[in-house]
């Protein structure tokens, strides 16, 4: 909603009345405004109760998900009919003046897609089979083959390294290894085998407790081919392992699967800014995944923000000077199209926030919530209080810095609804893999919101009752009122980053200080500990210039404001490095 800077401003001074007419003068300007900002958390946390959230992603979480296939696009029209009933039209039947539209963007496959059926594998002579998909439904590899309708009877060969795979008979037979079927494949197939089994699940799953999971895996896409495979849990491999130790194993494997020519589905919906309706800021959330979690949360806590935003949009309580989009669709894939395939869109894309795996029951999946930062230097020398998830994420290099004020933007928005909510509210250096990872490779601001450690991460007992709709509250609540501060951004958001920043860039360089007087104390080069304050200074400052984007006209009305900023963070950073050499020399 902007602010209204009067067309006249009557003074009265010695009795002259004198009128003001310059109103492009003063929007140039950027005078302060007489109104108060808008309060947006006060507007949007009595209408953002997450019951749509989780609603869509008890429907969502049923399916397992993979682009083209019955669940995700189940998925994309259940997504189509919501958007419609609260307002957004639809591109090609909307009028000029409608602002809120959707569309859904169909491909051509190149590929057939895949979705399961049912699976079991038992030990021939055991009472009852290893698994069952009717309870491991990620036990079936993606893109593998059925078996005949009967099942199929065949030795198991185990193999504990790949030479094992080079030097055995697997002719016919389905070979078991505990390792990543990546590195196993294609040699079992170029050695006639029909199939592999594999268990690999890593320790943050904690699978000696949880036995029973089982994370996902797949193939490559194979629509003329004949292999399958099968992931075991914990507790499978256990039996299985116990069963080859007493000698030659057999199994009956039953896997049913359909493979079936489709087309990819992207849905896409925009909210049309009214001043500014090219610059745009672009939320992303996957579909395909078969988890609850990952990604139904991240699917149906967006598409409660896309109707919420239309609902306060009627009811006059908010507008929008620039452009916000919805975007539905492959993970990384379909972003990357919106960014690569229209270069003027691209040009006018200013922020971008992914959504992945928002909705988490803390006290049942472990972890918290976590904002992944654009690259800063934290992703270089991580220490203190910052640390990697363990998805883990590789050491940068200054090269790659991304320095801007979005980081700590979204971060104090959303530290503010922890505090509101008593809402844990966490941070990571940035790791990728995501779908904030095009916006940054396209040089567009990006981070993505997620939780991790989730002890059943990519596995078959992520579901529904690993979901909370309180965290789904939360995220979408700051995720939407930040955004409404995006597309309305104006002089007083810029100076009010200016100021976050400033504050911030002090805090991070006494902290950064601290640390580095304990290296010091333990052998540390001095010069390599400057080095790392010279990198939060450099970052900051140049953060800090890029407030101007919130600039819809004037480049220099904040001019000043920055330099003094920056004037005031160097300094700071010049005498923390005083300090440092003078301790060292202690």
């Amino acid at each position: 909603m902007g602010r209204i800077i009067p067309l006249k401003r009557i003074l009265k001074r010695q009795g002259i009345v004198l009128s003001i007419l310059c109103f492009s003068f003063i929007v140039g300007c950027y005078q302060q405004p007489n109104e108060e900002p808008v309060d947006y958390f006060t507007i949007v946390r009595p209408e953002f109760t997450g019951k749509l959230a989780y609603e869509t992603t008890d429907f969502v979480e049923d399916y397992w998900r993979v682009v083209g296939n019955t669940g995700f696009n189940k998925t994309i029209y259940l997504i189509a009919d919501s958007l419609e009933a609260s307002g957004y039209v639809l591109e090609e039947k909307a009028k000029e003046n409608d602002r809120f539209t959707y569309r859904i963007e169909k491909r051509s496959m190149t590929y057939q897609t895949w979705e399961p059926l049912s699976a079991s594998l038992q030990i021939v002579g055991a009472d009852k089979p290893l698994l069952l998909s009717d309870s491991n439904r990620n036990m079936t590899y993606l893109n593998s083959v059925s078996t005949p309708k009967k099942g199929l009877k065949t030795e198991v060969v185990w193999v504990k390294s790949l030479k094992d795979v080079e030097s055995v008979s697997l002719k016919g037979k389905v070979v078991f290894a505990e390792m990543s079927a990546r590195k196993l494949y294609k040699t079992a197939i170029g050695k006639g085998a029909i199939g592999i089994l594999t268990y690999d699940n890593p320790a943050y799953l904690q699978p000696e407790k949880n036995t029973t999971s089982i994370q996902f895996r797949s193939l490559p896409s194979q629509d003329d081919g004949n292999f399958w495979g099968i992931a075991l849990s914990y507790e499978a491999k256990e039996n299985l392992v116990a069963a080859l130790k007493k000698g030659t194993t057999e199994v009956l494997v039953n896997i049913q699967t359909k493979r079936y020519p489709s087309e990819e589905l992207t849905i896409v919906a925009e909210i049309k800014g009214n001043e500014l309706p090219y610059e745009r800021l672009v939320y992303s959330a996957h579909v395909q995944e078969p988890g609850a979690n990952d990604n139904a949360t991240g699917v149906g806590t967006q598409l409660e923000m896309a109707r919420t935003a239309a609902r306060l949009f009627a009811e006059g309580k908010i507008d929008f000077k620039r452009t916000m989009t919805f975007l539905w669709g492959d993970e990384i894939i379909s972003t990357r199209r919106y960014i690569q395939e229209d270069a003027q869109r691209a040009n006018g894309i200013k922020w971008g926030i992914s959504l992945d795996m928002v909705g988490e029951n803390t006290s049942v999946t472990g972890g918290t919530f976590l904002i992944e930062k654009m690259p800063d230097p934290s992703a270089i020398w991580t220490r203190g209080k910052e640390k990697h998830s363990e998805w883990g994420g590789e050491v940068l290099k200054l090269a790659d810095m991304k320095p801007h004020y979005l980081n700590d933007f979204i971060i104090s928005n959303f530290k503010k609804q922890g505090e509101y909510a008593n809402w844990v509210v966490e941070t990571n250096p940035f790791e990728g893999g995501s779908d904030h990872t095009p916006f940054l490779q396209a040089d567009i601001p990006g981070l993505l919101l997620w939780h991790f450690t989730d002890r059943f991460y990519h596995t078959d007992n992520d579901r529904i009752d690993k979901v909370s709709q309180e965290t789904m509250k939360n995220v979408g609540t700051a995720a939407l009122v930040s955004g409404l501060e995006l597309v309305n951004s104006d002089a007083a958001f810029a100076l009010s980053q200016i100021s976050n920043l400033k504050r911030k860039a002090f805090e991070r360089l006494e902290n950064e200080f601290q640390l580095s007087l304990t290296a010091i104390e333990s052998g540390k080069d001095l010069e390599d500990e400057i080095a790392i304050l010279n990198a939060w200074e450099d970052w900051y400052t140049k953060a800090i210039l890029t407030v101007n984007d919130a600039l819809p006209n004037s480049k220099t009305a904040v001019e000043k404001d920055i330099k003094k900023a920056n004037v005031s963070i160097k300094s700071k950073t010049k005498e923390l490095v005083s300090r440092l050499k003078t301790a060292s020399q202690n």
